[in-house]
This record gives C-alpha cells, sequence and structure tokens, in this order.
C-alpha cells in the first residue's frame, strides 16, 4: 500500500524497498529471481532497517515465486542472522504469497529461526498486517 508517506529506498528485479513513517516495507516481485538480486534486495533492506531503527518490517510475498535452496540457506543462514544483528530486525509482518510453495518454503525459514528474538505474524489483510506491526 504504498502512501505518500512512503519513499522508495532500493528496487532490483527481486523487489522494492520502501521506507515509510513506522517500519520499513519489503516487496517481493513476481518471477524467477537471480540469487545476486536477492542478495542485493535483502542487503538493502538490512540497511534500511538500520537506517529506519525501528526493528518493524513488512514483507509483502503475495507475489513471491518460491526461494530455491540457494535462497533459502543464504535468507536463514546470512541475512537474517544480519538483518537481527544489524538492522536490528525484531518485527515481521507477513503478507502470505499467493503461491502455496513459497508460503512452504518460507514457513520452513521461520521455523528454524525459533528462538531468535524475532516475531513474525502472517496476514492476508494489508491493513491488519500494518496495524500490528505498528502496534509492536
Amino acid at each position: 500500500m504504498p502512501t505518500s508517506s512512503s519513499s522508495i529506498y532500493f528496487h532490483n528485479a527481486a523487489g522494492l524497498v520502501r521506507e515509510h513513517p513506522h517500519y520499513v516495507r519489503l516487496e517481493y516481485f513476481a518471477g524467477k529471481r537471480q540469487l545476486a538480486e536477492l542478495q542485493a534486495l535483502l542487503g538493502h533492506v538490512t540497511r534500511a532497517l538500520a537506517k529506519h531503527g525501528t526493528g518493524k518490517l513488512l514483507v509483502d510475498q503475495r507475489l513471491m515465486t518460491p526461494f530455491s535452496p540457494e535462497e533459502q540457506v543464504f535468507v536463514l543462514e546470512d541475512w537474517l542472522p544480519r538483518a537481527n544483528a544489524e538492522g536490528g530486525y525484531r518485527w515481521g509482518a507477513v503478507l502470505q504469497a499467493h503461491n502455496v510453495f513459497a508460503r512452504l518454503a518460507t514457513a520452513l525459514v521461520v521455523t528454524q529461526m525459533q528462538g531468535k528474538p524475532m516475531t513474525y505474524q502472517y496476514f492476508t489483510d494489508e491493513n491488519a498486517a500494518v496495524a500490528w506491526l505498528v502496534a509492536q
């Protein structure tokens, strides 16, 4: 839900990062992506989170295709720990992917993150996701 109070921080073929007053938004684009594109996108998410300082990320996965095995490893073993430590990532409101396999790949990553200082909530309604995220 782009608003006049948001600004584009970064975009490439994999997705878009926006800064909102109360959170950072990651929007995955549809279609196949290269690992390097995902790595660049998520690196900018980490920087945007650090700059923003709230630890809150709205993750719009509605159009996302499933993570490849290499992407899953990257997200789990590299990006999430770095986003948490360097970006202060603590709360994620996830707009669920339409693709069931993308939802399953994401659930696998989140399940393996249990015990870390991060809280995720899944939503189908964007307004509910934003309301939850802002309340954290």
